[in-house]
């Protein structure tokens, strides 16, 4: 070989397999070039050293849904998923099984976005089943949230959080609030809207010094450290 060649091409006779499945194959992290994982068939190769993973399974790569644990002043309405969301931050205890690939950092769609200045539970998907559904039925999803406050609350104003309240002229439906400790409510709730937490709270008097939200739906934060992330298991539901 004298020219350089498409990498898929090169696999595909080295196999004796398809272009196709040569892709698949490179797409999937199991083919590496002098002895590095290139993940593009468009990846041009002369000389070098091509290896299939003994391991190796012809498979489309799937759309994946990342779980982040959003550090405190990082941007949750950003169209770029954040800084955060790499390699070195994947979380050691992921047991979802899926193999980290290059393209799973690309084209992440924030969902269900956070209340503002807000940490904890952020959803970014590639699967646009999972956005339309935490989209268009979010309405439906119940959320949990630990606000950190400042203030004294009586037990009618406890009350009043869990059913009496109204946002933006609407009366909020009933919802669940309970003290956690002597400095933090747990809020939870669907059809939540932006402002309403920190809103409903000074309409108690109470200052909110902090939020951090811990599930959507059925899926929990469970553990997951400030900044790291995992993927959302196949078959798991909000």
């Amino acid at each position: 070989m004298s020219v350089p060649v498409r990498l898929a091409k090169r696999l595909a006779e080295l196999l004796r397999c398809s272009r196709r499945e040569a892709e698949q194959y490179i797409e999937g992290g199991w083919v590496r070039v002098d002895g590095q994982v290139v993940e593009e068939p468009q990846f041009r190769v002369l000389e070098q050293r091509i290896d299939l993973d003994p391991g190796a399974r012809l498979a489309p790569v799937e759309a994946i849904t990342v779980l982040l644990h959003q550090s405190p002043g990082d941007d949750a309405g950003a169209a770029a998923p954040p800084p955060s969301v790499t390699a070195a931050t994947h979380a050691a205890d992921d047991h979802s099984g899926i193999r980290v690939l290059k393209r799973h950092f690309s084209k992440l769609m924030p969902t269900a976005p956070l209340q503002a200045g807000a940490s904890g539970l952020l959803v970014l998907t590639q699967d646009w089943r999972i956005a339309r559904a935490l989209r268009d039925d979010g309405a439906n999803v119940e959320q949990e949230y630990v606000v950190e406050v400042s203030g004294n609350l009586t037990p009618d104003q406890l009350r009043l959080l869990n059913h009496g309240l109204s946002f933006n002229d609407r009366a909020l439906p009933a919802i669940k609030v309970s003290w956690q400790n002597e400095t933090r409510l747990r809020f939870a709730l669907k059809d939540i809207r932006p402002g309403q937490i920190a809103q409903m709270c000074g309409q108690v008097g109470l200052t909110v010094l902090a939020m951090k939200r811990l599930r959507i739906g059925r899926v929990p934060m469970a553990g997951l450290q400030s900044g790291q992330w995992r993927y959302l298991p196949a078959g798991a539901r909000f």
